[in-house]
């Protein structure tokens, strides 16, 4: 016995062809009008089923908005540790020290509390300071 001379037991029911004139009138089987009757209309990959499609949801924004970027933030406690009396904290010295990226270096930098200073520093301009820090303490010097 030989593959090509097997046969199946049930004959499997023929598929009905729609959409190719022929007997079955002037529809071709898929009735009268409506999406099922169109050409390709129930497999449209942006069709929704008559709602509004996801896009035309979104805001009509115009232009280019670019996210804005935060800023490098540091605490005193770091500060006291990584540098010695009398220096000047840059951001050059801060990323020499590893506390800031030097990815993020056009961001700025921002000192925030968290700590006490022991010793006396000098900050380049171009370093903020949160609210929560006197700017009159007698360490810093601005």
């Amino acid at each position: 016995m030989q593959v090509n001379n097997l046969k199946l037991n049930n004959k499997r029911k023929k598929r009905k062809t729609i959409g190719r004139g022929g007997k079955k009138g002037t529809y071709c089987g898929k009735g009268n009008k409506g999406q099922k009757a169109r050409s390709g209309a129930h497999v449209d990959p942006l069709f929704e089923g008559g709602r509004s499609t996801l896009i035309d949801h979104m805001k009509k924004n115009r232009g280019f908005k670019s996210r804005k970027e935060k800023k490098n933030i540091v605490q005193f406690s770091k500060i006291e540790k990584k540098f010695k009396d009398g220096e000047t904290v840059s951001i050059d010295t801060l990323i020499q020290a590893g506390l800031i990226d030097r990815k993020n270096k056009k961001n700025g930098v921002k000192i925030i509390g968290g700590g006490k200073i022991t010793k006396k520093l000098s900050f380049e301009k171009g370093i903020l300071f949160s609210k929560s820090i006197e700017k009159s303490n007698s360490k810093i010097s601005l």
